[in-house]
């Protein structure tokens, strides 16, 4: 239980079948599995939203 504290964590995520075919698409073009893919793009996103938190 302490592991799930610190590591990642499951949470449930409904999506349409035609969002879900197009996310599994885009992830076999690029080598990942649905998951891996929802991941790495939320993961994009948040690094991203943070880059607009630079003040420059």
């Amino acid at each position: 239980m302490e592991e799930q504290k610190e590591g990642k964590k499951q949470i449930p995520l409904r999506l349409s079948a035609k969002l879900y075919r197009e996310l599994a698409a885009w992830a076999e073009d690029e080598f990942r599995s649905v998951n891996g893919q929802i991941e790495y793009l939320l993961t994009e996103c948040v690094k991203k939203r943070h880059k607009g938190d630079d003040p420059k």
